[in-house]
């Protein structure tokens, strides 16, 4: 085929109808109330389409999770209409997980994916895109694609849309929490001294997605893993998987992270295999203090900034507050390792936000003591909380501390 004979080929494509509408998580009136929202806050601010490109936002307004792989994705939103812009390579899938309509562009020209945007935004004048998202490079396309609309930013607004979470989102989250616990327990049936962390980690990651399936049956069965840290490489919240073999007196990290539907949950626990040394108990004590006042201060009306600087003031009291690696805890809803979280609720000394009933919020301190000192390794327990009118509840289920998590493996 000649490159004119290529030109010629469509820039749009109709993959609509190709097998029927997957049934969603959610209700079609919460994924209603979601996009009206928006268009709420689009009306204040007299903006005529917002151009959503992140994982996350697209997921929360239309159930679509899409796989960039080098290719751009959005959700155009209008008063009257939601539409996904995928790529041909998805097929029907993102029409058939998307709450509204879908086009799909094609790769037989460079700028198709603008052509659809162009199609969607029609007379658009003031276009909001995700500042906090979009990269440079796309951004200036966009503005030449449409050189008479201005271009405003809605991330930070839609981002405190996201922070409130509904009643069928709390159910959600407290099932994936159900299942981080379960998780847990599959870390603890497969450790014993001499087994690899990624072996571990592959028993707890199996065991979750099962139960992922029976309870989402309709579901797609994505990015649901397990870290499972030992000894040094316990001193990152964040430490990929290795072949190390856990031996007797290691540190353990367990880290759960069960992924349904965009929706991710975590469960994070120290543990020690077989025994704890004296300098490794006092270290693990002094965080458990926290993690339990921290649990406390998880209320309506408390600013994440003061919670932050309460828990401070323990690890100060004895003489740890260096050790203190990163915040205190954040906000739970659509979001993943490798795409955004509600970065406005996050207990930190420079957050202001204060906590309102419908939040979801972790409790997770962490301490890194440096390899070769007594007591090396890192601590982190990590609880998930629905904030309520008059406190909060937990729904994370998995017990903590010294009395529980040296395991006789």
């Amino acid at each position: 085929m000649d490159s004119t004979a290529l030109l010629d080929r469509p820039r749009l494509v109709d993959y609509r109808n190709n097998g029927a509408r997957a049934r969603g998580a959610f209700s079609d009136a919460e994924m209603a109330r979601r996009q009206n929202a928006v268009r709420a806050l689009m009306a204040d601010r007299a903006i005529d389409a917002a151009l959503f490109t992140s994982f996350h936002n697209i997921c929360y307004l239309s159930g679509f999770l899409y796989c960039q792989f080098g290719r751009n994705y959005a959700l155009v939103l209008t008063q009257d209409e939601a539409t996904t812009v995928s790529a041909a390579i998805d097929g029907g899938q993102p029409w058939r997980r998307s709450f509204g309509d879908n086009l799909t562009y094609t790769d037989w020209h460079r700028d198709n994916f603008l052509h659809a945007v162009r199609q969607l935004a029609g007379p658009a004048r003031r276009i909001a895109i995700e500042f906090d998202h979009m990269p440079a490079a796309l951004r200036d396309q966009l503005a030449c694609a449409l050189p008479e609309v201005e271009i405003v930013d809605i991330s930070y607004d839609a981002m405190r849309l996201r922070m409130i979470k509904s009643d069928e989102e709390i159910a959600h989250i407290t099932e994936m929490a159900r299942i981080a616990d379960i998780g847990g327990a599959a870390c603890v049936e497969a450790l014993e001294v001499g087994a690899a962390e990624f072996e571990i980690a592959r028993h707890a990651t199996s065991t979750m997605i099962g139960e992922i399936a029976r309870s989402w049956p309709d579901s797609e069965l994505m990015d649901t893993w397990t870290w499972f840290q030992s000894g040094i490489n316990t001193d990152g919240a964040h430490n990929p998987l290795t072949t190390r073999a856990v031996e007797a007196g290691d540190i353990l990290s367990l880290n759960c992270f069960p992924m349904a539907c965009g929706y991710y949950v975590a469960l994070e626990r120290t543990l020690f295999a077989r025994h704890a040394s004296d300098a490794h108990l006092r270290y693990w004590e002094v965080n458990c203090e926290v993690h339990e006042t921290g649990l406390k201060l998880l209320v309506s009306g408390a600013r994440c900034c003061d919670i932050a600087h309460e828990l401070n003031a323990i690890y100060a009291r004895h003489d740890l507050l260096q050790y203190r690696s990163f915040g205190y805890g954040h906000s739970f809803g659509v979001l993943s390792h490798y795409y955004g979280r509600e970065a406005g609720l996050e207990l930190r000394e420079d957050v202001e936000t204060v906590l309102e009933p419908g939040m979801v919020v972790s409790m997770e301190p962490m301490i890194m003591i440096p390899e070769g000192q007594p007591g090396a390794g890192g601590y982190r327990e990590h609880d998930v909380l629905v904030i309520t009118d008059d406190g909060n509840r937990n729904i994370t289920g998995f017990p903590y501390g010294p009395q529980q998590n040296i395991i006789a493996c």
